[in-house]
């Protein structure tokens, strides 16, 4: 009865285990996932970008001045000319903080985007969602932060 017992709490403990590791929200992992797409947005990766981004993604810009959609987002990023998010010379994240609720996560920081002249600092909000552990990017916001003289 007792080696029952032992291979029953064993089995639970196997279990719980493995669904704790497909767990694709943590903190670590957000990171590195928001991460990897500020390197995808600056290099137009439409291969990461796809993989990435849930089916039903929105992307809502400055002020609402433009809202993207996964295809609208992977059709700029394929045209060389335009690029995912324009000619952008690099993408510097700081500041980056993770809240984790159930299926959930919500990435925010800021994103110095340097186009030239000078560079832009857009505060954002991205929400991320697991799906059979697989974490995917549902919706972002970014708003530009204004200038101390502004």
């Amino acid at each position: 009865m007792n080696k029952k017992v032992f291979l029953i709490v064993l089995h639970i403990m196997t279990a719980v285990s493995l669904s704790s590791q497909q767990n694709c929200l943590s903190t670590e992992r957000l990171l590195a996932m928001d991460a990897a797409w500020e390197k995808a947005l600056l290099t137009s990766d439409t291969q990461q970008l796809n993989s990435m981004l849930a089916e039903d993604f929105i992307w809502v810009h400055n002020h609402a001045s433009l809202t993207d959609s996964k295809a609208m987002l992977l059709q700029r990023a394929s045209d060389p000319k335009i690029g995912a998010t324009g000619k952008t010379r690099s993408r510097v994240q700081r500041d980056v903080s993770v809240i984790i609720k159930g299926a959930t996560g919500v990435v925010t920081g800021t994103t110095v985007v340097d186009r030239g002249p000078s560079p832009t600092t857009y505060h954002f909000m991205r929400t991320y969602v697991e799906n059979n552990g697989n974490c995917l990017l549902l919706a972002n916001h970014t708003m530009a932060v204004p200038d101390k003289g502004e």
